[in-house]
């Protein structure tokens, strides 16, 4: 347990309390026993688990490191963006390029797919950050139109068809979709990781003090532009990474596809189910999202009218989100970010 204590100043009495600042929880410590025996027993599911369950994992995961993303860049950082598609779409397509055009292996150029998407972000952000507020949103999904057009214009990628990964041709089916499982299991690791460092770091807590008022951060010394541009490239890399990982598990992409407005749509709705600004709010959103994609998708626009009456039920009567409301009604917390001060009387002294 991280904790600091109060050393008892000499002219204290004997007997006052101590102080303890703690930022670990009963839960969160039973939370990461459970999440380790849980990671140690997905990473052996390639030896024992039906195919469909690790390609359902693998989706899972993309789901859940996109909202993350879009969780960290929103819910923490106040920057409401409906155009994070743009870099999953390019983190696809860099990975199809790397591997069809240049040789790379594809599983080598996932990682590598997600470092161009957040070097993109950067000359990105110049364009994205003159806008504030609705107009940044809107920019945001005006950039990624703009990625959209012209990948599809590129006759060598397939133009606005798409094409398929071929690189992957000479790999088995198994080993390719084992490898594809022990990526995206390390990914969503890597993604709460480091969501979680970062939040619990001095950044982090200048980002949620960016998040509640821009001016009022610049005042006391925060960098505001510096820490906004480090959150967008983390959130682009993250997105360019759930993008890779999505397409080699798919095999098969296209610009309609890969820089859909629903990615983000669906990121939303994930975060703001689960709860906005938390890190558990994601995990249980794209688990929601997911079991009802794979239950109710063949219904059709009932399906969508479904997740729509879904989200009005939640925001009206779940404020916070279902995670929020559980955090706030019972003090659940798996990953807590927030410093908290125990008290605790010191043995009395002997005669």
């Amino acid at each position: 347990m991280s904790a600091v204590t109060s050393p008892l100043p000499a002219s204290q009495p004997q007997g006052l309390p101590l102080w303890q600042v703690e930022r670990q929880t009963r839960a969160s410590r039973l939370a990461g026993v459970i999440a380790i025996a849980l990671v140690v027993l997905a990473a052996s599911m390639p030896f024992w688990a039906d195919a469909a369950w690790m390609r359902e994992f693998v989706e899972i995961g993309c789901y859940f490191i996109f909202a993350a993303m879009w969780n960290l860049l929103a819910g923490y950082g106040g920057m409401v963006s409906i155009g994070q598609q743009a870099f999953f779409g390019v983190g696809g397509y860099v990975m199809l390029a790397l591997g069809n055009f240049v040789g790379v292996n594809p599983f080598v150029a996932v990682p590598l797919a997600a470092v161009a998407a957040g070097l993109l972000a950067w000359p990105l952000s110049r364009l994205a950050f003159r806008l504030q507020g609705g107009y940044f949103a809107i920019g945001t999904w005006v950039i990624a139109e703009v990625l959209r057009l012209t990948v599809a214009n590129i006759s060598a990628v397939g133009g606005g068809s798409g094409t398929s990964l071929t690189a992957l041709a000479g790999i088995a089916r198994s080993t390719r979709e084992a490898v594809t499982f022990w990526m995206a299991l390390a990914a969503v690791v890597a993604a709460i990781a480091l969501v979680y460092g970062f939040l619990r770091s001095r950044q982090g807590l200048a980002l949620m003090a960016l998040r509640d008022s821009e001016v009022a951060s610049e005042s006391q010394g925060i960098d505001v532009k510096r820490t906004k541009l480090w959150v967008y490239i983390v959130a682009a890399f993250g997105a360019g990474l759930a993008g890779a990982l999505y397409f080699v598990g798919n095999l098969r992409i296209s610009p309609d596809a890969a820089f859909s407005v629903n990615w983000t749509a669906f990121a939303i709705f994930m975060v703001v189910i689960g709860g906005i600004g938390t890190i558990e709010g994601p995990i249980l959103g794209a688990l929601i999202f997911w079991a009802l994609n794979r239950w109710f998708s063949d219904y059709g626009a009932w399906y969508l009218i479904g997740l729509g009456t879904l989200a009005i039920f939640v925001t009206v009567f779940f404020k916070q989100g279902l995670w929020g409301y559980a955090q706030q009604r019972w003090g659940w917390s798996l990953f807590p970010t927030r410093r908290r001060l125990v008290l605790g009387t010191p043995p009395a002294s002997p005669d």
